[in-house]
């Protein structure tokens, strides 16, 4: 093979590898931009996730349980002279 022929091969080899690294480089950064999306989403969705906790504890408090039945259910105590026990 003459220099040339081993030149132009080399050559050849350069820019393939330098192709390579940059596709590399934008793939890696695709990625990242994605995972930082993702991240972002995350933390809405924990945001989310703690005010829907935080509305749950707060339609189940005893008081609004003891409000609702009084209230849509008219439910009351019952007096303890009127409570039967039952034995078997």
């Amino acid at each position: 093979m003459s220099r040339l022929t081993i030149n132009a091969i080399l050559l050849a080899l350069v820019v393939v590898t330098a192709m390579a690294v940059v596709y590399a480089k934008h793939f890696n950064r695709m990625l990242y931009a994605e995972l930082s999306a993702l991240y972002k989403e995350r933390d809405a969705m924990n945001v989310e996730w703690g005010r829907l906790q935080l509305e749950q504890s707060t339609w189940a408090t005893h008081g609004r349980i003891e409000k609702v039945a009084r209230q849509e259910l008219q439910m009351h105590y019952v007096d303890y002279d009127k409570v039967v026990i039952v034995k078997q």
